[in-house]
């Protein structure tokens, strides 16, 4: 099935062996791969659409774009930002297919429990305060979803996946300086949404 991984890639370990196992038709590796993943991919996918009805078959489309291109990774990047990377055209592609739709009712949830913004300090016994937490994050959704995609998927894979300017630049495609262009624009513009919300405070 092709050279397959190439030494010297940029994959972990335990990434680079389950691929080489893929490559050489091992559905089970895959599915290990799918499951170290997939709850990433999830969260990936709702942060750029902010639609939870379309998650799960973005996700299965994801992994089976993934699987079927599988032979063909030459390890040049690391797994994981060349699967961010199919999962966020993927996303991108879904958004515009369904901004072509005029009669699709969005049902938006804000699951603060699942959320990965959630921490410790989240975790409070005062009524009053986990409130005032949850309308926050529940804000900072909709001054997300506000967005443009190009500047919103920006700030999601910086902000939310944790990924460094060099590894958006590779997942999206385009130049270190829009990246860095985008990223600042996006935190400007949700600093702005959210400044009114936050003096209240």
């Amino acid at each position: 099935m092709g050279r397959g991984v190439e030494e010297g890639s940029g994959l972990s370990g335990s990434d680079e062996i389950l691929v080489a196992r893929c490559q050489k038709g091992d559905k089970q590796a895959f599915e290990l791969l799918i499951k170290k993943y997939q709850r990433r991919i999830f969260h990936l996918i709702y942060r750029i659409t902010q639609d939870p009805t379309v998650v799960e078959p973005i996700a299965q489309e994801v992994f089976f774009k993934a699987y079927r291109s599988i032979s063909s990774f030459r390890g040049h990047a690391k797994f994981y930002t060349w699967l961010y990377r199919i999962a966020v055209n993927t996303s991108l592609s879904e958004i515009k297919k369904e901004s072509a739709s005029e009669n699709r009712e969005k049902f938006i949830e804000y699951d603060l429990h699942a959320s990965t913004l959630q921490s410790d300090s989240m975790k409070t016994e005062d009524p009053e305060e986990l409130f005032m937490r949850k309308e926050f994050f529940k804000h900072l959704f909709d001054s997300l979803r506000s967005l443009p995609e190009e500047l919103r998927t920006a700030v999601v894979l910086r902000e939310f996946s944790g990924m460094n300017y060099e590894e958006i630049s590779e997942i999206m495609g385009i130049p270190l300086g829009t990246v860095r262009s985008r990223i600042f624009r996006a935190r400007a513009r949700l600093r702005e949404m959210l400044e009114p919300y936050v003096y209240e405070r």
